[in-house]
């Protein structure tokens, strides 16, 4: 109410209060006229205590709501200021216990996050020490089924399965070859560590400082050996290196058991475990030599790319100037018969409206060949092409790559006269506004088929030409395939003979 803007006076209350001062002056003045000045008074109280009162029912109404809140506050505990400081208080005090609660929560969870820390550490290590344990587990299982007679099935470690160590303590060798590089010098390094594990629990056997200096100088050749072996790895070549590994660990065992038939046993039982960690460095360090030589042929493929895509530019940009003078000669020559229509004669008319059909041709074929020059530079678009060369490399083998030269069929005779003793037949050329794309489809649905499975420059398959003809029109249905294999220098070269 306090917010609601004063109403000016109303007529009852004017005319009560006119009255009242009538009354006044008229009851104050000793004449007749002081009855009715009286009565004249009293009208104008009674109208003026009428109008006030009016809206008694409003005023009722609200006490009764303020009545209602106050005993709304009173039962919430709010009667009094001193009971809502009380409670305002508690509140404070509630707060600050949640908030020392909360604290201490965020303690414990960083002290539980550093145990989980430490015990992932601890695992961590004791997986690797398992590791070892089951790889020279391995050395002794190897070690037996070369040099002894005894049944290697009845090696078990009791209350295991086979399967339940592995699921524990998975093979390096079982994931060597999904490893990348740096995981694959992590598990050479754990490799090493064994050896060292084997080297030393064997040299602890000798007692005497003589067979301790033997024991001493043979591990060092023989470590100095599995150097050479390593170092003579070549691609393909891995079954050469671990028999480079027997070869040498047998000749150390003919070494040392033949002077001291004493320590046979153990040199013997030592060189079979021996072996067995040589060889998984041989499977190691050839996974590493693989992947590297991967990278290396990977950066090297986009070397070339690079240069390659370079030189196509700058053939198409000289393409595009040839082009456009072209273009430019075109339409001043039919300016130059418009012009001469305007002013010739019906005899000449015929001959200059056929040239200018000719020359509106050959201006619609040039723009034609602008537009495919303009496309081919937009640094997608090109020509994904598949060969062959049955003289070269067979049967059943194709090439699949990509130019952006403005006629692929440069590209094709170029690689004919590149190492290669017999040109290319081609099989489909396919345009594509992204030919990279193209080509990165087809390279990756055949990439269990590549010849060199190494290096990815060398873009050969092993595929049958029916299933290379499904993959063409799965992948582009309106791409031609010719599926014969002329060869004709090879076939004419066969029939000199």
């Amino acid at each position: 109410m306090g917010n609601t803007p004063n109403k000016a006076p109303d007529v009852a209350t004017i005319v009560g209060i006119i009255l009242i001062v009538y009354g006044v002056i008229g009851s104050i003045a000793l004449t007749p006229m002081s009855t009715v000045g009286i009565i004249l008074l009293a009208i104008g109280i009674f109208l003026v205590w009428l109008r006030q009162y009016s809206d008694m029912p409003k005023v009722k109404r609200k006490l009764l709501e303020y009545e209602k809140k106050i005993k709304i506050a009173e039962e919430n505990g709010f009667n009094d200021f001193a009971t809502a400081q009380e409670k305002m208080d508690d509140v404070q005090s509630r707060y600050e216990a949640l908030t020392i609660d909360y604290n201490e929560l965020c303690e414990e969870n960083e002290k539980r996050q550093k145990e989980y820390a430490n015990t992932c550490k601890q695992v961590e290590t004791t997986q690797k020490k398992l590791s070892r344990l089951k790889e020279l587990m391995n050395a002794l299982t190897h070690m037996i089924e070369q040099y002894t007679d005894i049944d290697s099935g009845k090696l078990k470690i009791s209350g295991f399965k086979q399967e339940e160590i592995d699921e524990l303590v998975p093979s390096v060798m079982l994931q060597i070859h999904s490893m990348d590089s740096r995981d694959l010098m992590k598990a050479f390094k754990e490799n090493d560590k064994t050896i060292d594990e084997l080297t030393d629990s064997y040299r602890a056997r000798y007692t005497t400082k003589t067979n301790q200096t033997i024991y001493d100088l043979m591990v060092i050749a023989l470590r100095a050996e599995l150097q050479n072996v390593l170092y003579d790895l070549k691609y393909q070549k891995i079954d050469q290196g671990i028999a480079n590994v027997q070869a040498v660990t047998r000749k150390y065992l003919s070494i040392a058991t033949g002077g001291n038939q004493q320590i046979a046993n153990t040199m013997t039982k030592f060189i079979g475990e021996l072996e067995y960690l040589f060889i998984n460095s041989v499977k190691i360090e050839y996974n590493y030599y693989v992947r590297k030589e991967q990278a290396r042929q990977e950066q090297l493929e986009i070397r070339e790319r690079m240069k390659q895509e370079a030189e196509e530019r700058r053939a198409l940009e000289q393409e595009r100037r040839r082009i456009e003078n072209e273009e430019a000669k075109f339409k001043a020559q039919i300016e130059e018969v418009q012009s001469k229509l305007s002013t010739a004669s019906d005899s000449e008319n015929a001959a200059l409206k056929a040239r200018l059909l000719e020359l509106e041709a050959q201006l619609y074929g040039v723009v034609q060949k602008k537009e495919e020059i303009a496309n081919l530079q937009n640094g997608k678009a090109g020509n994904v092409y598949i060969i062959s060369n049955l003289g070269s490399f067979g049967e059943d083998v194709f090439k699949i790559g990509m130019t952006r030269r403005l006629d692929p069929q440069e590209r094709v005779d170029e690689l004919g006269s590149a190492s290669v003793p017999f040109g290319f037949d081609v099989h489909s050329f396919i345009f594509s506004d992204d030919a990279v794309a193209l080509e990165n489809e087809l390279h990756r649905r055949l990439d269990c088929k590549r010849v060199n499975r190494v290096n990815p420059r060398k873009e050969f398959f092993k595929i049958s030409l029916d299933e290379l003809e499904e993959l063409t029109h799965e992948i582009s249905p309106t791409a031609e395939f010719r599926r014969t294999m002329a060869a004709e220098e090879y076939r004419q070269s066969l029939s000199v003979e």
